[in-house]
């Protein structure tokens, strides 16, 4: 058994395996017939899923047979992700994928919005620039099921476990997950995405987890600096913007239930809802932008997490839906606000307030509120650095 065989990315051949899995897979099937119904004792209900797994699986193998290999497999997610941002975004771009060597390997290292439409985002970016794709840290939280586990790891996903029983259990895994990155980085050469922090940033504020840094680093030499082994791996901050947040209202939801004290959980297919809405509902312009690779020599973990955060808040795209929340949670700052317009020059300044309040009409003052506070913290964020 390979040391890495258990969180690592599916082969081609466990790929294949994997897809006839979920063609058979009953809980599968009923999650894509409906994920918020489930079987009960009606008769009516149980012929509807009956025939309905029937035809999905149908359909499902119709699909399958046509692929032959995680290649393949992703090239039809490609297709199927490009179709669903025409549908519900106003236009999306790629910026500084210009700026990638051929043939080299990248850690990616980004700011995380939401769940599985960041990864996707960044993948499709580097279709585009005709590169391979990156493997993909996904925390095993969202993998309760073997059909969620067989769908990320067919996608390149690699697995990052989070319960322990006990601190030496977790270092160690630790130390072996740092090893697997830093093998896909210089052996493998494939690139790798991480997010800069876990979890997604629901308040809007992109900051980096130095101890995700420090994991990444336990795979050194003895007596390497820090610094020499953070360059051997290629890191690129990575900074993806969304006009509008498809996943808003749950994270507000979040946001309010811890701020009054109570202990928020989430529901059974809240996580499942986030990825859906993330593809599916409108997300007005989004933009992805990959920063400079950091290749200074002299960068401690504090210093590491400061540089890539500079990268992501200042490449972040200002939307007007985020300059229209700041100016509403600081009305008094009228010359800064006249500057921040000024990124949008062609910008319809009266329709798009009146749009960004339509989007939150239906919050409450309490949750309206944090609704902007999400919005204007990338400006805020900003803002430290002028």
């Amino acid at each position: 058994m390979d040391l890495f065989d258990d969180i690592r990315p599916y082969n081609n051949e466990e790929a294949t395996d994997a897809m006839l899995r979920l063609v058979q897979n009953k809980n599968f099937l009923n999650l894509l017939i409906s994920k918020k119904l489930s079987i009960n004792n009606s008769p009516l209900t149980y012929c509807y899923y009956y025939f309905s797994r029937l035809f999905v699986r149908y359909k499902l193998t119709k699909l399958l047979s046509n692929i032959e290999s995680i290649e393949d497999f992703q090239e039809e997610i490609s297709k199927r992700l490009q179709y669903s941002l025409d549908k519900t975004t106003d236009g999306y771009e790629f910026v500084g994928l210009d700026n990638l060597k051929a043939n080299c390997s990248y850690l990616f290292l980004s700011n995380h919005r939401d769940i599985a439409l960041d990864p996707a985002l960044v993948n499709l970016g580097m279709r585009q620039a005709k590169r391979d794709t990156v493997r993909i840290a996904i925390g095993d939280n969202l993998l309760s099921r073997q059909y969620a586990i067989d769908l990320m790891r067919i996608n390149k996903s690699f697995i990052v476990k989070r319960s322990f029983e006990n601190r030496r259990q977790k270092l160690e895994f630790l130390k072996r997950l740092s090893s697997y990155i830093q093998q896909s980085l210089t052996v493998d050469k494939s690139s790798v995405w991480i997010a800069q922090a876990e979890g997604r940033a629901k308040n809007g504020k992109d900051l980096t987890d130095t101890a995700l840094l420090k994991m990444l680093s336990l795979a050194k030499a003895k007596g390497e600096q820090f610094s020499e082994f953070i360059q051997k791996l290629n890191v690129i901050p990575v900074a993806i913007s969304y006009e509008y947040d498809p996943c808003i209202r749950q994270k507000v939801d979040e946001i309010h239930a811890k701020r009054i004290g109570l202990d928020y959980k989430k529901s059974k297919f809240e996580d499942l809802d986030s990825i859906v809405k993330g593809f599916l509902d409108y997300k007005g312009r989004v933009k992805v932008t990959f920063g400079h690779m950091i290749s200074q020599n002299s960068y401690s973990v504090e210093d590491l997490a400061k540089e890539v955060d500079k990268q992501i808040h200042n490449n972040y795209c200002l939307f007007p839906s985020n300059i229209i929340a700041w100016a509403l949670s600081n009305p008094d700052e009228q010359k800064v606000i006249d500057k921040l317009k000024k990124l949008w020059p062609r910008e319809n300044w009266n329709y798009s307030e009146e749009k960004f309040l339509v989007h939150l009409q239906d919050f409450s003052d309490d949750l309206r509120e944090i609704a902007v506070g999400i919005y204007a913290e990338p400006v805020t964020s900003r803002l430290m650095y002028k």
